[in-house]
């Protein structure tokens, strides 16, 4: 299947994986600090996209992002800003709570970044490869075939196979649902690096990145979280009426689930603990 792609070639040494800075420029500020504490150079450092959404510093944010050297794979909020569309294009149907909240943290980001910045968004590819110690990985954003498709863990393993089939690769790394989360399908693995931006909607306040670590037999894939100073953040958002994600980022809950599936709606408010997982050559 053939998409707008960047091919980062052989990485040889440990990477970086995070999602949806959403406009929250602490966090954004904090992964690359963590990023620079554990020796990962920006080649190796890449975000699955929504560099732009529910917070509000998004020009500040974005120009962060771009001048960091790191790899971003356009997200279906870059693709609208781009675009000038009047719609986040995140995939809500509209009869949910998450549609009607969308439109003001939206148009806020309509008004709040540059046609500079909206230029760099219509540039950035669709997908990232590269091999590591043998396996082929991709990065996307949503799903394969629908930037916006929202994968979750309990989504049909029948659909994530069917990305897999797509895309001929050993390893899939997506964004878009906030959630992180691996799972090893056979000899194919998913990956969710999670966001941020917002919490995981499981009652804490930090974000969540990801890290590969090749080793001579093996690719270690862990989840971590971050901590930033949120106060910062919470204050733009306030003063902006940004209110009811200010309030998530309080409560590590999110305003509304309705786009979870159901095992997810369950689980709200249930701290997450994510599981190493380990890919043998």
């Amino acid at each position: 299947m053939k998409i707008q792609t960047l091919d980062l070639g052989d990485i040889k040494s440990d990477l970086l994986i995070f999602g949806g800075p959403y406009s929250n420029l602490a966090a954004t500020q904090a992964i690359l600090e963590k990023a620079a504490s554990l020796n990962i150079k920006p080649s190796n450092i890449i975000c699955t996209g929504d560099v732009v959404a529910y917070c509000a510093e998004p020009e500040q944010t974005s120009q962060l992002i771009m001048h960091s050297g790191i790899s971003v794979v356009m997200g279906n909020c870059e693709e609208s800003l781009a675009s000038g569309s009047n719609d986040c294009g995140c995939g809500f149907d509209l009869k949910m709570l998450c549609s009607a909240l969308s439109e003001k943290w939206y148009q806020y980001a309509q008004q709040n970044i540059s046609s500079k910045t909206r230029e760099w968004m219509s540039t950035l590819p669709k997908a990232i490869e590269f091999n590591c110690n043998g396996k082929k990985f991709r990065v996307i954003h949503g799903g394969t075939r629908q930037i916006n498709q929202f994968i979750f863990p309990s989504t049909d393993q029948t659909i994530k196979l069917q990305q897999f089939d797509d895309l001929d690769t050993d390893c899939i790394i997506s964004g878009h649902s906030g959630l992180p989360f691996g799972q090893q399908l056979g000899k194919k693995t998913w990956l969710n690096a999670g966001v941020i931006g917002l919490p995981a909607n499981d009652g804490t306040q930090q974000g969540w990145y990801l890290l590969l670590h090749p080793t001579k037999n093996t690719i270690q894939i862990s989840w971590h979280r971050l901590d930033y100073p949120l106060q910062q953040t919470h204050q733009a958002m306030q003063q902006n009426g940004l209110t009811e994600y200010a309030k998530c980022l309080v409560t590590g809950l999110w305003p509304s689930t309705d786009v979870l599936p159901l095992k997810e709606q369950s689980l709200q408010g249930q701290q997450l603990l994510i599981p190493e997982i380990t890919i043998y050559l």
